[in-house]
């Protein structure tokens, strides 16, 4: 029997996370390095994968299928094809820099009337978290995906509402009330958006009679599954609203800022670079593969809403005078264009999209996680309490400007190569929604380069005339980040190789084809080709 390697990738992390919390709370420091062992294995387990994987092979790959629950047709079924193992790839790459990074994120302050919970409680949660995502991009049976794609929540919500951001202005009770308010709001919208999938999770058992999606997608391919069209409408909707929530997509997308700016920094990167990516993943690989007529049907209005939140983060970004708040609005823009990508039904779109997942998750760790450094040396997130950074700590200036410039997708860096081909594909359907979505590119300078402006340049702070540098562990933190945004940047061939063959899958579900360029242009051997 062979070992079963996507089960051992989700595992390590969830054995982790019960070890880590098991730890006595004398042994703050003895968690922390448990976790961060965890979160390795798990990564070299994920490189493992990745080796594995046969891009021209099989569409679902290291699969394990074994009885769970015979009764009502629910199966442990895991596969993955090249979009999950790039993710998965993301989300093993991101957790130790995540555990880095909150080294101290989660230490008693002893001039606190409260003491937090225990460190060692941040960093099982964090592996739990983890291990839940990670087998959401391998589960291929409807029922199993649902389950973890809610649990997660549970322990996300903890992580918000427990262990918030220090930097906060008001008293502590003020900041308890926001902490627990963003957690509350975090998880109602969220627990909403379940709710309505799991209906239309047992509408789908109702007409397809199992949970399998290989099975279906293979009957609806055969014909020999026909949903009634208002049916397969309704239970898309279902689906749809709950990763529109989890993406999120304008209008679901209110409880991110609220989310990410009482979270700390690594936590906030863990929302916003790997649980979200969830939602976008499973509009690839549940909405197109379950239910191609309604995808198409509903694809005008998605295009719409994802304008919205093209352009609508990024203008809300731009008046944002909390530096964290600012990347969550910047993030709500960039999930529009990774949705966009999704929904104009071209290669080229959703191989930009999925590259757009990858490499916005390092772009904004880089950002988001300087930016937590810079927020901890000051105590403040606002953006008028700092100025003239770049004079006393170069090296955290020069990461937090590298880190801004692949969020407004510099070319040279990661993001402007799945940018890019989101815009060519979405304008190769849709000409007029590809030139609008333009408009979010220049505004994404605008918000970077004024943040970059008032937070580094300038007359020096005299709050941040003593801020010291970016320390040892930090640098270790970011510079690999930095390193992957401009290697992906250079050579993107070593994912979009892993991603293409998945695409054609999911295009050939929806009967899509790429639209043929209209101009006619010069053939070789000097005859004209279209």
């Amino acid at each position: 029997m062979d070992f079963p390697l996507l089960t051992a990738t989700a595992a390590v992390p969830a054995v982790g996370a019960i070890l880590t919390a098991a730890v006595p709370a004398a042994r703050r420091t003895a968690a922390k390095w448990l976790a961060l062992f965890f979160s390795l294995a798990t990564l070299a387990l994920a490189v493992l994968i990745a080796v594995r994987f046969e891009p021209g092979g099989d569409r679902y790959q290291l699969t394990e299928s074994r009885p769970w629950i015979a009764d009502f047709g629910v199966r442990y079924e895991l596969g993955v094809d090249g979009i999950g193992v790039v993710l998965i790839g993301l989300t093993a790459l991101l957790i130790p820099f995540v555990i880095a990074a909150g080294w101290h994120d989660a230490d008693p302050l002893e001039t606190s009337s409260k003491r937090w919970r225990p460190t060692q409680g941040f960093f099982a949660l964090i592996l739990m978290v983890e291990a839940m995502v990670i087998i959401s991009f391998e589960a291929t049976d409807v029922f199993l995906f649902y389950i973890f794609f809610e649990a997660m929540l549970i322990p996300m919500y903890f992580l918000i509402g427990g262990f918030g951001d220090r930097a906060h202005s008001g008293s502590d009770e003020n900041a308890a009330a926001q902490r627990s308010y963003a957690a509350v709001k975090f998880l109602l919208y969220n627990l909403v958006g379940g709710l309505i999938m799991l209906a239309a999770v047992i509408g789908l058992y109702v007409v397809a009679g199992n949970f399998s999606l290989q099975e279906i997608t293979a009957a609806r391919a055969a014909g020999t599954l026909d949903m009634a069209t208002n049916t397969e409408r309704l239970l898309f909707l279902g689906f749809f609203f709950a990763f529109a929530v989890k993406a999120p997509l304008w209008p679901l997308h209110t409880w991110l800022p609220n989310a990410m700016g009482e979270s700390t920094a690594p936590v906030a990167v863990l929302i916003t670079a790997v649980v979200d990516k969830v939602g976008t993943f499973a509009m690839l690989r549940f909405c197109l593969g379950l239910f191609p007529d309604a995808s198409k049907w509903a694809t005008p209005v998605i295009l719409v809403l994802a304008l919205i939140s093209i352009v609508y983060g990024a203008l809300v970004a731009v008046g944002q005078r909390d530096i964290k708040r600012l990347v969550a609005y910047a993030s709500i823009s960039h999930f529009g264009f990774i949705i966009l990508g999704i929904f104009a039904m071209t290669s080229q779109g959703q191989s930009g999209a999925t590259l757009y997942m990858v490499n916005h998750g390092l772009s904004t760790a880089a950002l988001m996680l300087v930016a937590g450094f810079l927020i901890s040396r000051r105590g403040s997130r606002l953006i008028a309490d700092y100025g003239g950074v770049q004079k006393v700590a170069p090296v955290l200036a020069g990461t937090f400007l590298i880190g801004g410039l692949a969020t407004l997708s510099l070319p040279g860096l990661a993001p402007f190569v799945s940018e890019f081909l989101v815009l060519v594909g979405t304008f190769a359907r849709y000409p007029v929604v590809g030139i609008i979505a333009t408009v979010g590119i220049v505004l994404a300078a605008l918000y970077t380069l004024v943040l970059y402006q008032r937070t580094m340049t300038g007359p020096v702070k005299e709050e941040v005339r003593t801020m010291p540098d970016l320390r040892v562990r930090e640098v270790l933190v970011v510079a690999p980040l930095i390193a992957l945004l401009i290697g992906l940047g250079v050579y993107p061939k070593v994912l979009t190789d892993i991603v293409n063959p998945a695409v054609e899958h999911t295009m050939s579900d929806v009967k899509q084809t790429d639209p043929k360029p209209e101009v006619a242009v010069e053939a070789k051997n000097g005859e004209e080709a279209k």
